[in-house]
Parts: C-alpha cells; structure tokens; sequence
C-alpha cells in the first residue's frame, strides 16, 4: 500500500511540473503532497500495530491465566467429590452462630465433636466417631499439605494437654502458606470460622484426617 501511494505521489508531481505552473506554487503543492503521504504512512503504521492479530504468545497466556488444575487433586471423580463437599459447608455453615454447650450433639446446641459428627451424618448418615479423639483416631491420616475442604483439623485444647482435644472441618486451605480456615463449635463464641494462622491455634494444631464417604 506504501509504495502505490508513493507512485501516486510520484505521478502528481510530474503533471504539476508539465503543466507549467509557477515554480513556487508548485513547490507549495509538493510540500503540501509530501506532508499528506507522510501523515497517511504513519496511519498505516499505526493501523498495522493496533491491528495485529492475536499471536501464539497471546494463547499461551490465556492457557496459563486459565489453568488452575494445580489446585485441585487429579481424582476422576471430582465432581461427585465437589458436590459432597457443597452440601455439607452448607449444611455446617447452616449452623453458624449456634450456642457451644458441653455434651451437645445438635441441632440447637454443639459441642466441637457434636458439631462436626452432626455434620457428617446429615450429609451421608455416616458416624465418624463420637469425641475428638474418637475422630482422630478411626479416620483417615492425611499430610498438611494435602489438606482440602471438608476435612477434619485437630487441635489441643486446655484440658487435654498434648492429647487431642478440639475438631473442626476445613472450609478453605492455601497449599503455598498451608494455613486453612475451618468450622467449628468454639467453646467462647459458639459455631464459628476460625484460621489456622491465629495465634491460639498455632501452635495447638494435631493433625488432620479424611473422612471415608
């Protein structure tokens, strides 16, 4: 395209100059000319540039903003997986701001083990023991760092020395800090949400186990 509108420019000035016209309205119409072909060359510059078409760097980008498989584990059942957990956050944050009450088992009132066994059984009439220890110890070992939503956190509390003593189940987890929220019939505030990293559960964490559905 730049080198038709240079040839055109070419062409204009020759039959300026056959035409015998004064030499400095001449020299006025090729300035004038000369300008218009350099203000239409930078257009198409910039045209060119706005207008580029979306290139492989721009795909590979999208894939990597897009892919967030890394959070989640290869399972095949996945989706039954997701929708488990679904219903029961919904059925444990159903329950928030509820009253702790020492030996309670629901629905109106909970003890931590009672809140989380109550849970448990709504979503798949499934006993997962009945205190913390209880829980602890029939469920599933898992590592930290494989810690996902639903799970069971143990932690000491002040009675049980260095024993199991205080459950919840696991709402969020980060796998770069490794810290989680979780769920839980505190015995102050009553069914609340609670993290890891707050410093009356930093230290006092157990372990974690999964229950078997």
């Amino acid at each position: 395209m730049g080198c038709r509108v240079l040839l055109f420019f070419h062409y204009l000035c020759t039959r300026l100059v056959k035409k015998n016209q004064n030499p400095n309205k001449i020299k006025m119409k090729k300035l004038f000319l000369f300008c218009l072909f350099v203000i239409f060359s930078i257009g198409q510059v910039v045209n060119g540039k706005v207008n580029q078409p979306l290139t492989g760097n721009m795909e590979d980008e999208d894939t990597e903003i897009g892919n967030f498989d890394f959070l989640y584990e290869d399972d095949p059942n996945y989706d039954e997986v997701f929708s488990r957990t679904s219903i029961l956050m919904d059925e444990a944050f159903s329950h928030l701001g509820k009253h702790y009450r020492s030996g309670a088992k629901g629905p109106k009132a909970f003890d931590c083990s009672g809140f989380t066994s109550y849970v448990y059984k709504q979503l798949a009439d499934v006993s997962i023991g009945a205190s913390s220890r209880d829980q602890y110890a029939v469920n599933i070992p898992i590592n930290r760092s494989e810690i996902r939503c639903g799970d069971l956190v143990f932690f000491t509390s002040p009675r049980s020395g260095r024993k199991v003593g205080h459950v919840g189940i696991v709402v969020d987890f980060d796998p770069v800090t490794q810290d989680f929220t979780f769920i839980h019939a505190s015995s102050v505030s009553g069914v609340k949400v609670s993290s890891s990293s707050e410093s009356c559960y930093v230290k006092r964490y157990v372990g974690a186990r999964r229950v078997q559905l």
